[in-house]
């Protein structure tokens, strides 16, 4: 991040409007020293109606947008909250995190052997700003995944609690042959994006 743009971060209260522990990893990695946030969990029951997003960019970004406002009416004046949503995207059925164990390995086998899309939509909210919306996109390949390696894998808790079932970063990293495009954006957060668009944001007028 450049100088000039890291000084302007010092001025504001940084916000991760998100619990999840793989984005605020993610943007402890991205923000330069001495710049810190705070966690502010978002209370937004992501239960937009998919009929009216027939495209899944708009899907994300609107939940993104929504999880902000939820946490950016809750802020200090100074604060600049960082929102994100991710889901996977296959033969264009949205998947989010399985409701259950039978749930979870369905969407696995459905993944199995093919290539998928995972999104991140992002929203960025500061006062007095029309709220920055933009989102990221990954192509994911899997190998061929035989049910007791899925059941197995199910087994362990990890897919509970991620979109389409599983983590690239975790044990489900190895059924990956492929990524095409930003790794950090199927993890979670879009790094590379984020940090430009982060940058023409606070440094705006």
């Amino acid at each position: 991040m450049l100088a000039s743009a890291t000084q302007a971060l010092q001025a504001f209260s940084l916000v991760l409007a998100s619990g999840s522990p793989r984005r605020r990893e993610l943007l402890t990695q991205m923000l330069p020293s001495p710049i810190t946030f705070r966690i502010e969990t978002s209370g937004f029951a992501e239960d937009l109606d998919k009929a009216l997003y027939p495209e899944p960019s708009d899907y994300v970004m609107e939940t993104a947008r929504c999880k902000g406002i939820d946490v950016f009416g809750k802020c200090e004046d100074d604060a600049l909250v960082i929102a994100a949503d991710t889901v996977v995207v296959h033969q264009g059925k949205i998947m989010e995190k399985p409701h259950s164990e039978e749930e979870a390995r369905s969407m696995l086998r459905s993944l199995s052997g093919q290539t998928h899309s995972v999104y991140t939509g992002v929203a960025l909210f500061r006062k007095g700003h029309t709220p920055r919306l933009f989102f990221e996109s990954t192509a994911v390949t899997f190998s061929q995944l035989d049910d007791d390696v899925i059941a197995a894998y199910v087994a362990t808790g990890e897919s509970m609690d991620k979109a389409g079932a599983y983590g690239a970063q975790g044990q489900a990293g190895c059924f990956v042959e492929r990524f095409d495009g930003d790794y950090f954006n199927v993890v979670g957060l879009p790094m590379n994006r984020l940090s430009r668009e982060l940058k023409s944001f606070i440094l705006q007028s």
